[in-house]
């Protein structure tokens, strides 16, 4: 790390909001087991939207009891108060999510590993990657480590010099390869990996969200 006054600033602000963020990660480990499928729904809406509007898009579906009804997603997600891109396709993952969340659920709380239940929900959840799949199992306080390599996260990383640049897109093994290297930076610098997460994303967004 050439910078050592950009890390100065890194553990500063950590020490600065580091009560904050372990009562986030908290607020994820009581999640009850009757919430998870609006997380997923959450994570489902996310990609190449913001997260404003992936929260206000999941009080409206939990306001119209999407869960427990028969009816298409899409016009909610097309609003404009909450737009979310590619709502057409977003609307049929929604769809087959809730249609396949028994088996979901099941796979959530048989006591896989983080990394095995990461990958049932890549190979299983249309619309999750590794990314929004990571997101979900922290937002449920199931993560256990695993990074979220979001844009937010990745200009961290190019910022600290973890990474040489951000990539334009992210394969399976290209993530994995990130993640070590995230990893492997949190643990030079003493700050787990779920609390660097948080800690990049407050940087960026000047909150501490989900």
């Amino acid at each position: 790390m050439k910078n050592t006054n950009e890390l100065h600033k890194l553990l500063d602000l950590y020490k600065k909001r580091k009560v904050a963020i372990r009562s986030r990660l908290q607020d994820f480990s009581r999640v009850p087991i009757s919430a998870y499928f609006y997380e997923l729904v959450y994570c489902l809406m996310t990609p190449q939207s913001s997260a404003e509007h992936a929260e206000k898009t999941v009080f409206a579906l939990r306001q119209q009891r999407f869960a427990e009804s028969d009816f298409n997603p899409e016009d909610i997600l097309r609003t404009r108060e909450h737009y979310i891109r590619f709502h057409r396709t977003k609307a049929r993952h929604l769809i087959k999510a809730k249609e396949e969340f028994p088996s979901i659920l099941k796979a959530l709380t048989n006591g896989l590993s983080p990394v095995d239940a990461r990958n049932w929900l890549v190979a299983n959840v249309k619309g999750l990657g590794f990314k929004e799949a990571t997101h979900f199992l922290r937002n449920i306080g199931k993560n256990g480590g695993l990074a979220i390599l979001d844009r937010h996260i990745l200009r961290n990383l190019k910022r600290f010099e973890v990474i040489r640049s951000v990539p334009s897109s992210l394969s399976r093994k290209k993530y994995l390869s990130i993640e070590k290297k995230f990893a492997a930076f949190a643990q030079s610098v003493n700050i787990p990996v779920d609390e660097l997460d948080l800690l990049f994303w407050s940087m960026e967004t000047g909150e501490i969200r989900k």
